[in-house]
């Protein structure tokens, strides 16, 4: 899995809150940490895309 935040991001840090891990906030959106996704990470990362205020979070397979 590969995980990226666009530029939608309103660096909220609901997913640093979810999966810091993965994510952390950065100057003005949200940053991914690790690419690809450890597996330990994959259902945090989806829960992070699915409480996403603005769908910023991009998840390809």
């Amino acid at each position: 899995m590969q995980v990226k935040v666009n530029d939608d991001c309103s660096a909220c840090g609901i997913c640093e809150d979810i999966c810091p891990e993965v994510f952390e906030l950065g100057d003005e959106i949200a940053e991914v940490k690790v690419n690809p996704i450890p597996a330990e990470y994959e259902e945090k990362v989806r829960e992070s895309a699915e409480e996403c205020p603005t769908e910023s979070i991009e998840i390809s397979e």
